[in-house]
């Protein structure tokens, strides 16, 4: 099985690609938010859909002004819609500090992709973010898996830290107010 939550088109087109061309047939589920389809932070360029390119199960961070890997204080691990968020954030307060990571594929999880990046990330604490409920996101799939990579690259602190909504019955709020003062939380915690 494969379980993905692509966040922009060309990685789709990739995912939807690779998939077709396979020798045989494995359930594919894609978790895919309405809220990307006209994100414009979601869009690709022509480039990124030519022959040289693949689906990516580990988007890496390319963000212009991060600091050199050794000054990185945290990387920040996340799927999906929540990574604009995050990046918006990262923007608006100048965290250079910060890397940011996608996680595109969930299930098969990108082990070596992530061990890679933490390799290069030696001074930096681990923070999943998820915009769902701690009991309804990826954390409790996740949470071992990050712990597993860091032990594979002799971190002392295998603590990987929670920044997301508490735990909860039902899947959102209901209220636009208290959703959006959630969401703020969650951004403001993952970067502190």
């Amino acid at each position: 099985m494969q379980v993905v939550h692509p966040s922009t088109a060309a990685n789709y087109f990739h995912l939807l690609r690779t998939h077709m061309r396979m020798p045989f047939r494995k359930p594919l589920i894609v978790i895919a938010p309405k809220k990307l389809l006209r994100f414009k932070g979601a869009t690709s360029n022509i480039e990124d859909f030519s022959d040289n390119t693949k689906f990516d199960p580990l988007i890496s961070d390319n963000y212009p002004n991060l600091s050199s890997p050794e000054k990185i204080r945290k990387v920040i691990l996340c799927s999906g819609q929540v990574y604009f968020d995050l990046e918006a954030e990262r923007e608006a307060k100048g965290h250079n500090d910060v890397a940011i990571l996608r996680v595109e594929s969930l299930c098969p999880f990108p082990f070596k992709s992530i061990i890679k990046e933490l390799k290069q990330f030696k001074n930096a604490s681990v923070t999943w973010a998820q915009e769902e409920p701690s009991n309804a996101g990826a954390w409790t799939y996740v949470r071992p898996r990050l712990i597993n990579c860091m032990k594979f690259v002799d971190r002392k602190n295998l603590k990987v830290q929670y920044a997301g909504r508490p735990i909860n019955a039902s899947t959102a709020t209901g209220y636009g107010k208290v959703h959006n003062q959630q969401l703020s939380d969650l951004v403001h915690d993952a970067f502190k």
